[in-house]
């Protein structure tokens, strides 16, 4: 199933539309889209037994499908690919920081440029559906609510500042658009080799495949929950493949007026212009 944020309300997308889920759920779920996932299996029960729309899927209408997550982690240096651009190491262990929940946007809204060093890093975005705590890695995806896009927009001048410091460099506002909606697990062919990118202005600069991660979605799973316990609708950006704009000769980065482009096999594509 597709669970969208539709103006705010807990969705369910079928085809060209979509099913308010309070409505037809009589008040049993949402319609905060983050009450969703605190019952998450009753909830997996229920969605199936609708077939029926309560109105038409509208792009505009769409906002972050999951927009309070309690935690938000993010992994750093996680595809080969990106580690070799950087020049560094192939980690031992998730490089891991957070994204504050407050920066998470929508799948269509506008990104506001602020400085001349604001990079793009297309993610694919876990949501978790169960309390993860000391999770086997065997179990990771039973813990998993669905996948959705993520773009892990980052100031890098901000990020590297003051010695480093990721988590205010990637979280201004705005810098963590999600979308369009959450896919669960049993409707992506294959979640652990998708195809992923994005293009700036129609040109293509990220072009991978999740193969390509280092740690899994069941790794970062089982290695953050052995940290920290993992809650309903916290969300991981599992990190970006190769082709970020800070890693090229030279440098590029986005500036006002760009659109950017953000697909992954399987789950959707969403588009965010640089204002």
């Amino acid at each position: 199933m597709k669970l969208a944020n539709c103006n705010g309300r807990a969705a369910l997308v079928l085809g060209d539309e979509i099913a308010d889920v309070a409505e037809l759920s009589n008040g049993r779920f949402g319609p905060d889209p983050m009450a969703v996932y605190d019952d998450w299996s009753a909830f997996v029960e229920f969605a199936p037994g609708v077939r029926t729309g309560t109105g038409p899927l509208v792009e505009a209408q769409l906002r972050c499908p999951v927009p309070t997550p309690r935690q938000v982690f993010a992994i750093g240096i996680n595809y080969r690919s990106h580690a070799e651009e950087s020049g560094m190491a192939v980690p031992d262990v998730p490089a891991t920081f957070t994204k504050f929940p407050a920066s998470l946007a929508g799948p269509y809204d506008d990104v506001e440029i602020v400085g001349e060093t604001v990079d793009w890093e297309v993610e694919l975005v876990a949501v978790i559906g169960a309390r993860a705590d000391r999770v086997a890695e065997a179990d990771g995806w039973a813990r998993v609510a669905g996948l959705t896009v993520g773009q892990d927009i980052s100031d890098r001048h901000l990020q590297f500042a003051a010695g480093g410091q990721f988590s205010l460099g990637k979280s201004r506002r705005g810098y963590g658009p999600m979308g369009p909606w959450v896919v669960t697990v049993d409707e992506v062919p294959n979640p652990g080799d998708l195809a992923l990118g994005c293009s700036v202005d129609g040109e293509k600069v990220q072009d991978a495949r999740t193969s390509d991660l280092i740690f899994s979605v069941p790794r970062l799973v089982a290695d953050l929950s052995a940290v920290v316990p993992l809650l309903p609708g916290d969300v991981i950006f599992t990190g970006t493949p190769a082709g970020v704009g800070i890693a090229r000769k030279p440098p590029r980065f986005l500036r006002r007026g760009n659109v950017l482009e953000s697909w992954i096999e399987g789950i959707g594509t969403i588009v965010n212009r640089c204002a």
